[in-house]
């Protein structure tokens, strides 16, 4: 069985025959020496290239995005923790007390307000640590 299943897998193909051609069995143009023929160069091809090319350069002038300033990125991560993280917060306070009613207890402001109160602290430290490891925009 070992010897049917290598014989199945590595069969050589030798010789190869490079007379066949591709695929389709299509054989490039050759001439007499077997070489391929070359083929002078073509004006309209170098001019088709050449306005390609101030083409493509146009487009990319055109579809050129300006740099982003660093300071915007900056404010948006700063507005981001000072809103994302008490309203955050927020939720998973009234959560908790939602969760408290279904045990019966009457916790409604108690944990929304604490989780409240913590989200903004954690906003604060996040753009405590945001401000104190930024080096300020244009230098470096």
């Amino acid at each position: 069985m070992a010897v049917s299943l290598f014989a199945m897998f590595f069969v050589a193909r030798w010789p190869l025959n490079s007379v066949r051609g591709d695929a389709q069995g299509r054989r490039m143009a050759e001439d007499e020496n077997d070489e391929v023929p070359k083929l002078p160069p073509d004006a309209r091809l170098e001019a088709l290239d050449e306005r390609l090319e101030r083409l493509q350069q146009a487009e990319a002038k055109r579809t050129a995005r300006a740099q982003p300033n660093p300071s915007d990125r900056l404010w948006q991560q700063l507005f981001g923790h000072l809103i994302g993280a008490p309203v955050g917060g927020a939720v998973i306070g009234w959560g908790l007390d939602s969760l408290a009613a279904l045990f019966g207890h009457r916790t409604f402001p108690l944990f929304f307000l604490l989780m409240l109160f913590f989200g903004f602290g954690v906003g604060v430290r996040n753009i405590m640590r945001l401000t104190k490891t930024r080096t300020p925009p244009g230098t470096k």
